[in-house]
């Protein structure tokens, strides 16, 4: 295996033919998110080889166990779409119709996950080894592998979760123009518009300083003022700013790939703590409270107002410890430890990362020879700083460079509050960019908080283990 820095840091290495050989062409037989994923078919292979291997493939776990994982995880972001999808597959592989009634009417023993599941939904740093030996312990415990099985499909399917919102597809997928049922999202209009109603209801006449973060002199930073004027960040005189134009950005990532100046370790660090305040004080793009979950989705719920908080909370106590890519990687770590106890899937996903981190075509917006790599870095570490991961080697003030406000609301709501996204949002955001390349970044969303998770996850099960 190489390191992350050896193999990901030259970018950049998955061109447009990659994979247009022997990728499925018949997509008469896919799902409607598959064929969204399609758009990249070199990507949609390993995702499909991975999707099958652990769903239908020799395993630790049974198949009943392994679609209702898959129910249980959705159900975590009100994904009615993938709740619905897998209920169907669970009955047409006999499973017990009895269990779709909730989790009252499931096995203690599969029941038991449910506290991984949440955890790993919304605060996968708060997992520790404790979770761990609980399962593996006393009357209906799990395996080792079992568990290992398990976390990998919780990962998968929170992370899919994601996907499915974050392309606007459960609008799509039932129909609605004005409501969707099931899953707490705003329509009528989309989350910015909210912003600017806020604006003229307030009459707010000073704002941060975007470039800077820092508050202009005379603007009042109480704690409701400040989420209000952070919300606001876009809007001046009722209208909202402009997103930075594709050739700003390009020559923002033409100016860093010329830039040879090295940081200290110190300044390093002090610009990811920079970072990830930041991300802590962003809202999501609709900051309301969730309406009360559907009783479809509820049933497979426990515990349903444990939801994400973010990691680095200004003020807050016990902030849990920054989890650092040098000390626990994938690459060094997760991926022999999960192929050691759940043979063989290592590789899948270890390829399937890969497809989504170095996957370019050379274009952005219709721009062609164009070298996204440094955007597509600050994407994927961006992701990961929201959940406290940090990759020692990265200069984090690239993100502020790379990543506008719009952009980073949007990746943070994603993430961890998928299903307040709607379609509107979707097209709302990176407007120059066409369809394919949106789903090309929500790819990156999809895989980079699936290994954030499997980090997390892994790094107690070794905890366990030793």
């Amino acid at each position: 295996m190489y390191s992350m820095v050896e193999y990901f840091g030259d970018m950049g290495q998955i061109g447009q033919d990659y994979g247009s050989k022997n990728s499925p062409t018949d997509s008469s037989n896919l799902d409607h998110v598959t064929k969204v994923i399609a758009y990249h078919p070199r990507y949609l292979d390993h995702f499909l080889n991975t999707q099958k291997f652990i769903m239908q493939c020799d395993g630790p776990l049974a198949y009943d166990y392994r679609n209702y994982i898959a129910i249980m995880a959705a159900a975590r972001h009100k994904c009615t779409y993938l709740v619905n999808l897998y209920e169907e597959i669970f009955l047409a592989n006999g499973g017990d119709p009895s269990w779709l009634n909730g989790l009252e009417h499931i096995p203690a023993k599969l029941r038991a996950i449910s506290d991984i599941n949440k955890i790993l939904a919304h605060r996968p740093w708060l997992l520790n080894k404790e979770h761990i030996e609980r399962l593996t312990k006393g009357q209906n415990s799990w395996s080792l592998s079992e568990v290992v099985h398990a976390i990998v499909l919780l990962a998968h399917y929170h992370s899919l979760s994601s996907f499915v919102f974050s392309c606007g597809l459960t609008q799509e997928l039932d129909g609605a123009s004005h409501k969707i049922e099931n899953n707490n999202v705003l329509t009528q209009k989309t989350a910015f518009n909210r912003l600017n109603d806020l604006y003229n209801s307030q009459h707010t006449e000073k704002l941060p300083n975007s470039d800077d973060g820092k508050w202009k002199s005379g603007t009042r930073n109480s704690a409701e003022d400040v989420g209000l004027l952070i919300e606001l960040i876009f809007s001046c005189t009722g209208n909202i700013r402009p997103e930075v134009s594709v050739d700003a950005l390009m020559q923002r990532m033409k100016r860093l790939s010329e830039k040879n100046d090295e940081c200290s370790e110190t300044e390093l660090s002090n610009r990811f703590k920079h970072v990830e305040q930041q991300a802590a004080e962003l809202p999501p793009v609709v900051r309301e409270a969730p309406a009360e979950v559907p009783q479809q989705i509820g049933r497979y719920v426990d515990d349903p107002c444990f939801t994400y908080q973010d990691f680095a909370r200004r003020g807050a106590e016990n902030i849990p410890q920054t989890f650092r890519i040098q000390d626990y990687s994938w690459d060094d770590h997760g991926y022999s430890l999960v192929n050691r106890l759940y043979n063989d899937v290592g590789f899948y996903l270890d390829d399937k990362f890969r497809a989504a981190y170095n996957l370019t075509y050379y274009t952005i917006a219709g721009r062609t020879n164009v070298d996204t790599s440094k955007f597509r870095r600050a994407i994927w570490n961006y992701i990961q700083c929201i959940y406290g991961i940090r990759h020692d080697d990265y200069d984090y003030g690239e993100v502020n460079q790379l990543l506008d406000r719009s952009l980073k609301m949007f990746i943070k709501t994603a993430c961890c509050f998928p299903e307040r996204i709607t379609k509107m949002d979707y097209d709302s955001v990176l407007v120059e960019l066409q369809h394919s390349e949106k789903v090309h970044i929500n790819l990156m969303i999809l895989e980079a908080r699936n290994q954030a998770e499997l980090l997390y996850a892994l790094r107690e099960v070794m905890r366990y283990m030793t």
